[in-house]
């Protein structure tokens, strides 16, 4: 992605759930999503009926959410999205559970909570997203300056 000098780009500071580093669009709800019956596995694709994201995927996006309802096949859902390559490429939530923090390890992929700024407010869909899960960092480039 092109960043021009003008973009706008806000750093949160938070809590690392799972380590590592990476990078992309932001896909981002205010609702929880239902792990057992709300996401296609195979496709990274939310399907619970009159979900806010119904019909759009999580796959190569940085998921930045609520949190987690329903039961625990959430850790089944993102280990199946991870072998079947639609898993995030990181996750942003600010609520923390056992379902999510299981998730994101089972998904592998970097996780950040706590935030010191709400990412629900900060984060938009279409921003591009740096997730530090390690130093528990996120940059957000704003899509409109």
């Amino acid at each position: 992605m092109s960043v021009t000098h003008n973009a706008r780009m806000i750093t949160l500071h938070g809590r690392k759930v799972v380590g590592g580093r990476a990078e992309g669009e932001a896909l981002v709800t205010r609702q929880t999503i239902s792990g057992w019956g709300g996401v296609n596995a195979m496709d990274g694709r939310i399907i619970e009926t009159r979900h806010e994201l119904r019909g759009q995927s999580f796959k190569d996006k940085v998921l930045v959410f609520r949190g987690a309802k329903g039961s625990s096949g959430w850790s089944a859902v993102f280990h199946n999205a991870r072998l079947a390559g639609a898993a995030p490429r990181a996750m942003i939530f600010n609520e923390m559970t056992t379902k999510i923090a299981l998730g994101a390890v089972v998904a592998r992929v970097p996780s950040v909570t706590d935030l010191d700024q709400d990412p629900l407010e900060a984060i938009e869909t279409g921003d591009w997203v740096k997730v530090d899960g390690d130093r528990g960092v996120v940059e957000v480039i704003k899509r409109r300056a």
